[in-house]
């Protein structure tokens, strides 16, 4: 728990001595304008603090601006975020020794031991914005003199939210874009309707912050970040929740709403294959009110891989959502895991064959065929002995807990098949001849040369929306991702 502080800069005596000034900053977050930097803005701009944002994934660290700051915020929704920001924070320590440096989001209370090393203040999990504007008020420069009340480090309290202010980001365009089957690019914007999630997936970095709870956005206060977006050109919306369907009433209005108020404007979401199969009659509205993609964390098609993640769906339950989204005209975007300690060569194989069959090369991102499990700090993976027992210590570098497949082999493979995607992903190559040449890989390494894809007619893969950022939040960050943005 962090431990309160006070802060040492002697107070201005300019003009501006009453006004804190804030600099937010993220680091990636998977090519969307950040949720995370322009929703706590709202909060510290509407009590007099002086708010400037910095999105280092389109970005040069700003070293004025850090000079300048009273509060530094850092925002770490993921494990990527997390492994760049690191690599920052000493340097904005170096640079401003003062200011109180806040990590707030996902991966900022399950890595406080190293974040206070490096610097770090104060630590904020879970729903953030309140704690901020109430820490950036002890902060305020004429009570520097007095003892600061350290934040909760998880809060979980119900908001009433504000409308996210994006005036101090960069343009829409900067960011992810979007290409629909015909070849159409459209700008993209991104929101929030939900957070956190009444599920308890074993390796979702969710469950060690909210523990089976998620927030409500308001739906006023969603449509009017969406309306702000299309204003300054978003032609499509990517909703980020972990799961659109934890509250199936809220989303389906506000889908219903944006659809009402902009027709044209596309929308992606987030649905677990349990909620596509238990909500399948919400399903309709959804295509009506313009989704074209549906982004679902399968994870594995090995029932025994989904019993240790506690997924709570099948591959049957999988194959059903895949073919009620087929017939509905809407694309789907699946998400796995493949490399895990309980994979096997004949079982990776199996999910190439499973991918095959259901008609799915077109949908599938090359990088979902590489993914290796990460093991972050409080994953509830951890609960389990035979977990406990493979893992090595925790590494403060790659912020997991590092493990190696029983099968030497395996642990091969998937460095082969990353190699592989790096150059498919580098060349632009199409994904059926990814997938060919993924096919001829993996076959090889089984020892089974030559061995030949489904027999008869596959399902014609529908074809999906794709867009320009590929990576995926459980993926290993790249070098280039990883590169100081100075």
């Amino acid at each position: 728990m962090s431990v309160p502080i006070a802060l040492t800069r002697p107070p201005r005596t300019d003009a501006a001595a009453d006004r804190l000034r804030v600099l937010l900053v993220s680091a990636f977050d998977l090519g969307h304008q950040p949720f995370g930097l322009a929703s706590p803005a709202a909060w510290l701009s509407s009590q007099g603090a002086v708010v400037a944002c910095l999105d280092l994934a389109v970005q040069k660290l700003d070293e004025a601006a850090v000079r300048e700051a009273d509060l530094i915020g850092f925002y770490l929704p993921m494990h990527t975020a997390t492994r760049i920001l690191a690599g920052v924070v000493p340097r904005v320590r170096e640079l401003n020794p003062d200011a109180h440096l806040c990590a707030y989001g996902l991966y900022a209370p399950v890595n406080q031991e190293l974040l206070q090393g490096i610097g770090i203040d104060s630590i904020i999990g879970g729903e953030f914005e309140e704690p901020l504007a109430d820490l950036a008020r002890h902060l305020r420069p004429r009570q520097v003199n007095g003892q600061l009340i350290s934040p909760p480090q998880i809060s979980l309290g119900r908001q009433d939210f504000q409308v996210p202010d994006r005036s101090g980001l960069p343009a829409l365009s900067d960011y992810a874009f979007v290409t629909l089957p015909d070849g159409t690019r459209r700008v993209v914007g991104y929101t929030e309707a939900t957070r956190g999630c009444k599920h308890l997936c074993r390796h979702c970095p969710i469950v060690p912050v909210y523990g089976g709870q998620f927030r409500v956005v308001q739906r006023d206060i969603v449509l009017a970040d969406i309306r702000q977006q299309v204003a300054a050109g978003a032609q499509h919306i990517t909703f980020g929740d972990p799961d659109f369907f934890n509250g199936p009433a809220h989303a389906t209005a506000i889908v219903q709403a944006l659809h009402e108020e902009f027709p044209d404007v596309t929308y992606d979401v987030i649905i677990k294959v349990q909620h596509l199969v238990a909500h399948r009659d919400r399903l309709p509205i959804l295509r009506q009110t313009g989704c074209i993609l549906v982004t679902s964390a399968v994870e594995s098609v090995d029932e025994n891989i989904l019993e240790y993640f506690d997924k709570r769906h099948t591959r049957e339950d999988f194959a059903s959502a895949v073919t009620t989204l087929r017939d509905l005209g809407i694309g789907l975007n699946p998400t796995f895991v493949a490399f895990t300690p309980w994979t096997t060569m004949d079982g990776y194989l199996r999910f190439l064959t499973e991918i095959d069959e259901l008609g799915l090369v077109e949908n599938v991102t090359p990088i979902q065929f590489a993914i290796r499990l990460l093991i972050p700090e409080g994953s509830k993976l951890l609960d389990l002995p035979d977990v406990r027992d493979l893992v090595e210590p925790f590494d403060p570098v790659s912020l997991v807990y590092p493990w190696t497949h029983p099968d030497p082999a395996v642990d091969a493979l998937q460095r082969d098949v990353l190699a592989l995607t790096a150059e498919a992903v580098g060349e632009g190559r199409p994904r059926a001849v990814f997938f060919d040449q993924l096919w001829a890989l993996a076959n090889a390494a089984a020892g089974q040369p030559g061995r030949s894809r489904a027999a008869g007619v596959r399902p014609i893969s529908l074809p999906v929306p794709q867009f320009s950022e590929p990576w995926y939040c459980c993926a290993e960050p790249t070098e280039t991702q990883l590169a100081p943005p100075v």
